[in-house]
């Protein structure tokens, strides 16, 4: 086995090490981005790897290790909004025109990240562009681009925030699902307050109608059965994107936080909110297994995936040593019936869901 490199475990906070960069290459600009990049990218590389370890050698959970790859995700933003702001465009003290605030939004900002996911963020202004703010964007992009990263984003201001999500349903979820990253907090507070005030108060019967259709339309591209051989887990019916579907209302209609809430509320008893956990924590398992088995932002259960992706659940090991007399099922077999299982149920807490509205 091999040893672990104990300098690489005892490395200074990536915040100390950009700061040390910028130190070390002074007036030499392109040599600067340079190393920072190759820092960032040796940072990536190990937080995947070591997450995925954790998800394949000690069984962590798919939901966690996406809870693991978004808080990195988290840690990597902050520190290179440090360093820009500090190194590049050397703002001490910034004013409130100057004041760039990162935010989570859409499946970054549930703070949960598969392993080749896009990264959703919104670049919150307090009042209009400038030069600053605009620099200050343009680098923290150019920089996620060369990293590889697949970037959905915004720069907008408290006001067009709320303008877009009047007439723009999917600018409307994504702020739903918003988390503060980086910048000014009462900024952020403010944008909060105004996007309850302004757009949800009074609009939940309307959010529910389009967030249906949506389903609906979601459904009829991907495929009316749940039953489909090669599935797509995400936006097929009974994935992923259900589930969101009914916590987006969720939250919506009756203004929670937490899934914990719907209980109190009468909306789901204690056993139907055991079975949406249940069905959210494979679909995740499965999720970032498959991400990682294709390096890849991959969603669909193609025939060339199913036999390997049931090896983690599932493993030859195991099957082995029941002699196959339990079920008489192959591993591949066992782990689509699974699925298939846990699509059911999916669609069964929808229709729970939609009756309870």
């Amino acid at each position: 086995m091999a040893k672990k490199n104990p300098a690489k475990n005892c490395q200074p906070p990536l915040a100390e090490r950009l700061s040390a960069l910028a130190q070390a290459h002074k007036g030499d600009e392109k040599g600067l981005r340079l190393a920072v990049l190759d820092t960032l990218r040796a940072q990536m590389a190990d937080d995947r790897a070591a997450a995925r370890r954790d998800l394949e050698e000690k069984r962590l959970k798919g939901a966690k290790c996406a809870e693991t790859l978004s808080a990195q995700m988290d840690a990597m933003l902050g520190a290179l909004a440090d360093f820009v702001s500090t190194h590049i465009l050397f703002i001490a003290n910034p004013t409130d025109g100057e004041k760039v605030t990162m935010v989570a939004v859409g499946g970054y900002g549930r703070g949960r990240l598969a392993p080749y996911s896009d990264i959703d963020l919104l670049f919150l202004l307090p009042y209009k562009r400038n030069a600053t703010s605009e620099s200050f964007v343009e680098y923290i992009l150019y920089i996620l681009w060369d990293l590889g990263l697949k970037v959905g984003h915004a720069t907008r201001s408290v006001n067009e925030c709320v303008a877009q999500a009047q007439g723009d349903m999917t600018v409307r979820t994504a702020m739903l699902e918003s988390r503060f990253l980086w910048g000014s907090t009462p900024l952020y507070e403010s944008y909060k307050q105004a996007f309850q005030s302004k757009i949800m108060d009074g609009t939940a019967r309307q959010f529910v109608t389009a967030k249906l259709a949506e389903r609906d339309e979601r459904h009829e591209k991907t495929g009316r059965s749940r039953y489909l051989v090669e599935p797509n887990l995400k936006e097929g019916k009974g994935g992923l994107r259900d589930l969101n579907t009914l916590f987006w209302i969720a939250r919506y209609s009756y203004q929670v936080e937490a899934l914990d809430d719907l209980v109190g509320l009468g909306v789901l008893t204690a056993e139907e909110l055991r079975l949406f956990r249940k069905c959210d924590d494979f679909l995740w398992h499965v999720r970032c297994h498959l991400h990682f088995l294709t390096d890849m932002a991959q969603e669909r259960l193609s025939f060339d995936v199913q036999k390997p992706m049931a090896g983690f659940f599932y493993p030859a090991a195991q099957d082995k040593a029941d002699g196959g007399k339990k079920s008489g099922m192959k591993p591949v077999e066992k782990f689509m019936r699974r699925y298939f299982l846990v699509a059911k149920n999916v669609g069964d807490l929808t229709a729970i869901f939609c009756a309870s509205l």
